[in-house]
């Protein structure tokens, strides 16, 4: 009898899942207890949760999986920064997040008042959590499976093909372009700041035009290989210190975007309180096609290369339920599987998934 815990942790959604020798016993998210939208931080009360309800203590889990790998995409990282030479504040709010991340043992320590830790700790890469958490959750044998979010370990994406207990990543996606960005900042832009916000400009995009298509195309990038890249002239994440807040509250994001985005639409990024007018619901129309617009050309790039037509689907992204509505109509794929948690909480399930199948266990739904 093995006990794997798994953590999102100090980081949006914060959540706990306990699977028994491959099974999942229980999964929750911390804001459930605390009470705190989206809560960024240490999820104590989820990861007590999961442990009453196998009747077990702490004590007796065997390996803890964390979905974050500061140590992935290193190389990646490192000429990142040598090419393009960020100011020393960007790179000092990066040192300071991967402190944090790297405290999670002494932090679990302190929390549970313990001595020693009998568990084995595990770090899996942001996105290989996000795809096993659907792919591995899945009814399918095998899958296209794709991850699509703001930014874990220094990527923005990951594709590639699972295959019973095995998944395997052919393609990432990698800082500073993000689709994820892309949609938080326009979401910024029409006035809705708080972490979450996005479904707001989803609920507003049927009152819109498709008046600023134009403009989209100048701010995001897609190709004929399934790839997009965002316009860096008018985004602040990738050589700015952005003010990011991730722990032991609701999270918080600083403005992504600088005043040339204004300049493209010509017209004044929505302040606190004005009111919203028709331009606003005219981007959000145009920000929503835009998006849909670059997921079905990843979609329908990667059923070419694979053919197969089960798709596993994963990130925050995921979570655009508008978008998903058209899988059918917009690409080949006759099966979707969306986890319920797709977004980060999901992180938890997919790494614990992750260490079940290195030790052999097979998934059971």
């Amino acid at each position: 009898m093995t006990f794997i815990l798994g953590l999102n942790t100090y980081h949006g959604d914060s959540s706990a899942c306990l699977i028994k020798s491959g099974k999942i016993i229980a999964a929750a998210e911390e804001e459930r207890f605390n009470r705190i939208k989206h809560f960024a931080g240490f999820p104590y009360e989820a990861i007590r949760y999961c442990l009453e309800e196998a009747k077990i203590s702490i004590h007796d889990v065997d390996h803890i999986a964390v979905n974050t790998n500061p140590k992935a995409n290193f190389f990646k990282k490192i000429l990142y920064t040598i090419k393009n030479k960020p100011n020393l504040k960007f790179l000092l709010d990066r040192l300071k997040n991967k402190k944090a991340k790297s405290n999670i043992e002494s932090d679990f320590k302190k929390r549970f008042k313990l001595k020693k830790i009998n568990a084995k700790f595990h770090y899996i890469e942001h996105h290989m959590s996000h795809l096993a958490s659907a792919h591995l959750a899945s009814p399918f044998k095998n899958s296209v499976t794709i991850s699509v979010d703001g930014f874990g370990d220094f990527s923005s994406g990951a594709l590639g093909v699972g295959e019973g207990n095995k998944i395997k990543i052919d393609k990432k996606f990698f800082f500073p372009h993000s689709l994820g960005i892309f949609y938080q900042a326009l979401t910024q832009f029409i006035g809705f700041p708080n972490y979450g916000d996005e479904y707001k400009v989803m609920g507003l995009a049927p009152y819109g035009n498709l008046t600023f298509m134009k403009e989209m195309h100048k701010i995001l990038y897609i190709n004929k290989k399934g790839e997009y890249s965002l316009n860096l002239n008018v985004f602040r994440h990738h050589n700015e210190k952005i003010a990011y807040e991730w722990h032991e509250g609701a999270p918080k994001v600083g403005q992504l975007f600088n005043s040339k985005l204004e300049k493209v639409f010509g017209i004044a990024a929505r302040k606190k309180g004005e009111a919203l007018s028709q331009k606003h619901f005219d981007i959000a129309r145009s920000t929503q096609a835009m998006y849909e617009k670059a997921f079905f050309n990843l979609l329908n790039t990667a059923y070419k290369k694979y053919k197969i037509n089960k798709l596993t689907l994963s990130g925050g992204c995921a979570m655009n339920s508008v978008a998903n509505g058209k899988v059918f109509r917009n690409s080949p794929f006759k099966k979707l599987y969306i986890p319920a948690a797709a977004g980060d909480a999901g992180g938890a399930i997919g790494s614990a998934y992750i260490v079940a199948t290195k030790l052999g266990f097979k998934k059971k739904i």
